[in-house]
């Protein structure tokens, strides 16, 4: 990603009433840069398609608040549509967003990912379910997606911190504020450690407040994000139906942990497992319905894949493997290095850390001495 194209992407997203759809609709007709230039200068003779940017009002503070941002930090990052780390999954959903601000490693958006959900107010037996599966799950090679929301959310993102694991990056959080913004204050120190071990995302500029219409929208983030989704308690009530829904919609599984037919947190739950949802009860039962090219990653991981031939001509995608060092190594070196695209390079690299031959770390990738 350019300078020049962030900017693009930063000046088009920086005008009220211009949302990701009407956007959409306008580069069918102008490419990004002429339409940054048609918001910039607002001409006399824009074509018909884009007569209504005259009315509409151009934020140029945000854009140079965003650049600043930025810069300001090595762990912020803005992802935009046509970046080569935005994520892939969620390029597919109907509306994604056009830009990512990203607070902590955007590494921990490219590795398969489970959501957690559930009620904010939620009961001790939920919370409990919440962290062990999510801690299994991370100990399975998965990451957790989530909404740092209280509840079941916060005790999701807590178990997947708490995995023995090789993993570096444990958990995503998607918020309905900015990243600058911590909501709730009590997950302060939450924050901050999934900012060590994953990282935190918003659609929204970095200072946008709490605001309640903006935390239903993102849930088509967290869902967007994943695999899968895991409802561990909801009320017929319960915001986590619509991410249940999204996922749905989107075509990924949707997963909801039974409770007492006497609970109404469980109802919103049953009645996802009516409408076709997976009964779950345990973690291989999420894993198991993983789409085949995951699940096949996962089991050869639990083997003793330690112990290899010492033969060198059957090592796993060897091109890309001599591009990864003892050292740090970013994602650009080991495109560069081995000249495979950037998709493929992702998928190579989740299977080689799958099966020990590399690890994530802060800022790239590192190869594993085996024996």
């Amino acid at each position: 990603m350019t300078a020049s194209a962030l900017a693009d992407w930063l000046v088009v997203s920086a005008v009220s009433g211009l949302g990701p759809t009407r956007i959409q609709q306008l580069l069918k007709h102008l490419s990004l840069s002429e339409l940054r230039w048609a918001i910039e200068h607002r001409p006399h003779d824009l074509p018909a398609s884009a007569k209504s940017l005259a009315s509409l009002k151009y934020h140029p503070e945000k854009v140079d608040f965003a650049l600043s941002w930025l810069q300001s930090s090595s762990e912020h990052h803005i992802l935009c549509q046509d970046d080569d780390h935005y994520p892939p999954l969620l390029k597919h959903i109907s509306d994604p967003p056009l830009l990512l601000f990203v607070k902590g490693d955007p590494m921990a958006l490219a590795l398969p990912s489970v959501a957690i959900v559930g009620s904010r107010d939620a009961t001790p037996a939920g919370l409990k379910h919440s962290y062990e599966l999510s801690k299994q799950l991370v100990e399975a090679g998965m990451t957790v997606t989530s909404g740092l929301a209280a509840g079941i959310d916060g005790a999701a993102h807590s178990g997947a911190l708490a995995a023995r694991t090789e993993l570096a990056l444990k958990t995503t959080a998607v918020l309905g504020t900015g990243v600058e913004e911590i909501y709730p204050k009590r997950h302060r120190k939450l924050y901050q450690d999934i900012q060590a071990h994953g990282c935190l995302i918003s659609e929204y500029w970095p200072d946008t407040r709490p605001y309640a219409g903006n935390f239903p929208k993102r849930n088509r983030i967290i869902s967007g994000l994943s695999l899968g989704t895991l409802v561990v308690e909801a009320s017929r009530r319960s915001g986590s139906l619509i991410t249940a829904r999204l996922a749905m919609e989107q075509g990924r599984d949707v997963f909801a942990l039974p409770g007492s037919i006497l609970s109404h947190q469980s109802q919103g739950c049953h009645d996802l497992i009516q409408q076709g949802a997976k009964l779950t009860t345990c973690v291989d039962d999420i894993l198991q319905e993983l789409p085949t090219i995951f699940r096949h990653h996962l089991e050869e991981s639990k083997k003793q894949h330690h112990i290899v031939e010492k033969a060198q001509p059957d090592l796993p995608f060897s091109s890309l493997l001599a591009s990864v060092g003892y050292e740090t190594t970013t994602i650009d070196v080991i495109v560069e290095h081995s000249g495979i695209a950037i998709d493929q390079v992702l998928e190579q690299l989740l299977e080689l850390e799958l099966q020990g031959w590399v690890a994530t770390v802060p800022g790239g990738y590192v190869k594993l001495k085996r024996s």
